[in-house]
């Protein structure tokens, strides 16, 4: 799944993530995940928690995939042209 601007980035469909860092996101599902791993957490708390984690981790990957476009652009920037 794609953005509209056709770079993969689905940061900005609306779940919450727009603003949030790759390092803050992995803080936060962190806390997810310790919240999770309570056995006494409300049954709508946890739906919520894991959909919010779904959410950070697509972002997550599409970081990723981007950083890695990125560095991929740059090396071969830097190979001299045949």
């Amino acid at each position: 799944m794609t953005s509209s601007d056709g770079t993969g980035d689905m940061s900005d469909v609306g779940d919450g993530t727009d603003d949030v860092g790759y390092g803050d996101a992995m803080a936060e599902l962190e806390e997810i995940l310790d919240a999770l791993e309570d056995d006494d957490l409300d049954v709508d708390l946890r739906a919520a928690r894991v959909e919010r984690a779904s959410a950070l981790i697509r972002l997550c990957r599409d970081r990723i995939s981007g950083a890695r476009l990125q560095v991929e652009q740059v090396v071969s920037s830097l190979d001299p042209e045949e």
